[in-house]
């Protein structure tokens, strides 16, 4: 039985101070990050064969989870695969600084430039009540930016994630306490356009 582990981060705790502080960091992943993973796994242990389905199939598909285990599947598992998802859109300040042209000519496309999808993005997470996401989706070859509460996924919901933000409070309290919006402003720095590009196969 193969349980599921926290995926190795690509950097160290510290690598995107000052914007994402190294001690939010070190407890995001090792405690609210484990924990998702904990439950996940303890529900799953009622029906074992159920290990052997990467996690984001059981999210693409939660009507074959089993009922007494779905509610679960969908917190913890969501939990486990959205905060693996959210590292991987993160990297140093000046790594990934930037979207190529390519990207940026789609953003531009869609939103009518990149500091206008910066806004449309930071608006919808401002907007967000209570804990949740806000995404970047693919969705019938279009892109658009979507929130998710608690900890939903836009896998049940037929859409591939490109760039998730998380705004739990738990994400930023530390440094930020109660100003999401310093947060947000924050993170774009620290966002891994790169990843972006290869989810899109850019």
């Amino acid at each position: 039985m193969n349980k599921n582990t926290l995926p190795i981060l690509p950097y160290g705790f510290d690598a995107l101070e000052p914007y994402i502080d190294a001690r939010t960091m070190e407890i995001h992943y090792t405690k609210h990050h484990q924990t998702y993973a904990d439950k996940f796994n303890a529900a799953l242990e009622k029906y074992p064969e159920l290990f052997e389905k990467p996690p984001k199939d059981l999210l693409q598909d939660l009507s074959s989870v089993p009922q007494d285990i779905r509610i679960a599947v969908q917190n913890h598992g969501g939990g486990f695969v959205n905060h693996s998802f959210f590292w991987d859109c993160l990297a140093p300040k000046d790594v990934y600084a930037l979207p190529s042209e390519t990207l940026h000519k789609k953003l531009h496309d869609t939103f009518g430039s990149v500091d206008s999808f910066k806004e449309q993005f930071t608006s919808a997470a401002l907007g967000l009540f209570g804990s949740g996401w806000t995404w970047l989706v693919q969705k019938e070859n279009k892109i658009e930016i979507i929130t998710t509460q608690n900890q939903d996924t836009p896998l049940s919901f037929g859409a591939t994630p490109l760039l998730a933000l998380d705004v739990w409070e738990h994400a930023y309290y530390l440094k930020h306490q109660n100003r999401r919006a310093d947060y947000i402003r924050d993170w774009w720095n620290v966002v891994n356009w790169k990843k972006v590009e290869e989810r899109m196969g850019l």
